[in-house]
């Protein structure tokens, strides 16, 4: 493995610290809705230590300096120098929202004032507080099942996306050999037991395979509370979070499309739905509830979010359509309901900096159709409103209705299918000059699919196929329908030029391969023109280790790096993510030295020096400690359980990490 770049090594931190700060979300929310106890102060100190050593390590010292501030807060709450206030705990999210806006580069950290310092200087300042009440506390929240020990690695998700790209590849060799054994040698490929494991296997494997890109809701349902806390608070008004269903699974590229709109509805659930102090009816709670509820319904997933506030007032709706130029006079109320999601419409005069612009609504739209989804709408004057947001559980399995045009197999995604049927000249017209076919009572465009695509052959005469976007249909005429399949979508090469009506390819059971088309593309094209083409692919190599070095730390960047610096310099790397794993390792199989960290979980690295000072076989095993804690205690108290060597990560650098270990380990020869 090459050494990692600079640019490589902020990636990785990047990814490891988005985890680092849901948790720390996370743990602020329970420690102002359960309070302080020295596990849950001990977990926030933690997770914001492992912050500024690895952000230290990326070359980050903005971030790691503001990290160090927080991480003083934290030290002062732990030693109970300061008290846990809800200010104090405004500053620690405040804090977490500089990290991570200074991590993601949205801002340099040294731009704006200091949040945390002014707060640990004052506390200095400030007698200590009496305890204050606990905020009133509902129920708590749903808590995400913790993981076993040993039992999580994190991986990062392009590997994920490529172990999914390298099953597709090994489905398609599959099915290749299958047609193989039928062409050359005769042989059904059903008859063959030994075909039949393989296929039994791999579709075992892509379906463990598919599980690793699944996350539980629970993953952005820290998030959203965290919304309606802050907006709540500075609202002043009493609203109660609830989750149910937070184990509820689907893959992680969809629940990403999600998060954004998700937290837009519940942003306008709490400015916009849920009433001011004092201003809700006498027949409900004076607290509101929002809630949130998640359940899977055969291969789809459906969010439900609802509240009990003043729900959408529909002839207000359709009196700003109007302004709009909207005719509403022969709709429903649930039509003009529907009518929210139209860009500009907004039914509130009151502009804030959280919503109510008119934009917003369209755009949720928007991105759940792109995770290939629906959002539904319901809506009680007075009673409150729900979105129901309905999405398949994985966007890598793409359910296409696969159909012949030109002499060729094209997939359409079965999502944008409003129908198909068989084409009735009868009911067709001509209009503008161009065909239209009656789909219900709504005159609908039709055009043959090969003259979308620039095919040449016979003209069309099978059924049509009625496609949609986000706003208008378009009928397709094909040469017939073959069938429904699912279809591990692949993408097309990188190398490749924009192709606006293809969404991917896929692979036959007979092993060939097809375009999976892209129905807004397609639409768009077939009132335009355009074009398409096809890709290429790449290899690697690697070296032999002599003696080998077990990485002990919890912080995946921090990892990484020194994983990638010792491969680079010959060594045979493990890894382990605390010492409790490290010594299972070691009985495993000893290494030449241990490099390990000090603050991790279950187990320390000054723990882990004693455990294995204290077991015969590994006695003698050189342990090098890599630690950000600086003080010279923490120097001595490593030295004082066995350790060999002592870094701080503030002062780390390639060189040292790797003179410390030929110098414990004795030159290479």
């Amino acid at each position: 493995m090459a050494t990692l770049t600079r640019d490589q090594i902020r990636d990785l931190f990047a990814q490891e610290a988005a985890g680092r700060l849901t948790s720390l979300d996370q743990l602020l929310l329970r420690l102002e809705t359960d309070g302080a106890d020295a596990d849950l102060i001990g977990s926030l100190f933690r997770e914001v230590h492992t912050l500024k050593g690895s952000a230290a390590v990326a070359g980050l010292d903005d971030v790691s300096t503001l990290a160090h501030e927080l991480e003083e807060l934290m030290g002062r709450v732990r030693s109970g120098d300061t008290a846990v206030t809800p200010d104090v705990v405004d500053v620690l999210f405040a804090g977490a929202d500089r990290l991570r806006a200074a991590i993601s580069g949205e801002i340099p950290p040294a731009v704006e004032p200091p949040v945390v310092t002014p707060t640990v200087r004052a506390a200095e300042r400030a007698p200590l507080p009496t305890a204050p009440p606990p905020p009133a506390a509902p129920e708590p929240a749903p808590r995400r099942p913790a993981a076993s020990d040993g039992g999580v690695v994190m991986v990062q998700t392009e590997r994920l996306d490529e172990l999914v790209r390298m099953l597709g590849e090994s489905a398609a060799a599959h099915l290749r050999v299958g047609r193989m054994l039928q062409d050359r040698f005769g042989l059904d490929p059903a008859s063959s037991s030994e075909y039949n494991e393989l296929s039994r296997f791999l579709n075992v494997l892509q379906d463990r395979v598919m599980r690793t890109r699944m996350v539980p809701v629970s993953t952005i349902t820290d998030q959203l509370q965290r919304a309606v806390r802050d907006i709540a608070r500075a609202q002043g008004k009493d609203v109660r979070w609830e989750v149910e269903g937070a184990a509820t699974e689907l893959d992680r590229g969809v629940l990403g499309q999600l998060s954004d709109s998700l937290l837009h509805l519940v942003r306008n659930a709490v400015d916009h739905g849920i009433e001011a102090p004092g201003t809700r009816g006498a027949d409900k709670p004076g607290q509101a509830t929002l809630r949130l509820h998640a359940w899977q319904l055969g291969s789809d997933v459906i969010v439900a979010l609802t509240d009990d506030g003043r729900g959408i007032d529909t002839a207000r709706v359709a009196e700003k359509a109007g302004r709009l130029g909207i005719d509403t006079s022969s709709m429903t109320d649930d039509e003009i309901l529907q009518l929210i999601f139209v860009s500009g419409l907004s039914t509130t005069d009151f502009v804030t900096d959280i919503s109510g612009r008119g934009v917003g609504l369209d755009v949720v739209k928007t991105r759940v159709e792109a995770a290939r989804g629906r959002i539904e709408v319901r809506s009680e004057p007075g009673v409150g409103t729900e979105f129901r947001i309905v999405v398949p559980i994985t966007l890598a399995v793409l359910r296409c209705l696969v159909v012949e045009a030109g002499g060729r197999r094209f997939a359409l995604p079965l999502h944008r299918v409003v129908l198909s049927q068989a084409h009735d000249a009868s009911r067709e017209i001509q209009a503008e000059g161009r065909r239209v076919v009656w789909v219900g009572n709504e005159p609908v465009t039709v055009t043959p699919l090969a003259d979308t695509l620039g095919l040449t052959g016979e003209p069309a005469t099978g059924p049509i196929v009625v496609l949609t976007d986000s706003d208008r249909q378009h009928a397709f005429q094909v040469d017939r329908l073959v069938h429904q399949t699912d279809v591990v979508l692949k993408a097309l090469s990188p190398l490749l030029p924009p192709l606006p009506a293809v969404a991917g390819a896929g692979i036959e059971p007979n092993g060939s391969i097809f375009v999976v088309l892209d129905p807004p593309g397609l639409i768009h094209r077939a009132r335009h023109t355009t074009r398409a083409a096809m890709p290429a692919p790449v290899a690697a190599t690697r070296a032999l280790p002599t003696r080998h070095v077990l990485v002990v730390d919890d912080a995946l960047t921090v990892r990484e790096l020194q994983r990638s610096i010792l491969e680079r310099a010959g060594f045979g790397v493990r890894t382990a993510i605390d010492g409790r794993q490290a010594l299972a390792l070691l009985r495993e199989a000893p290494a030449d030295l241990v490099l390990t960290d000090v603050e991790m979980p279950h187990m320390d690295g000054f723990a882990l020096t004693e455990a294995i000072r204290a077991q015969p076989a590994l006695a003698n095993m050189p342990v090098l400690i890599l630690s950000s804690l600086a003080r010279d205690e923490d120097r001595q108290r490593g030295l004082d359980v066995g350790a060999d060597g002592y870094i701080v990560k503030a002062s780390f650098d390639e060189a040292a990490l790797l003179s410390a270990v030929d110098r414990l380990l004795g030159a290479v020869g």
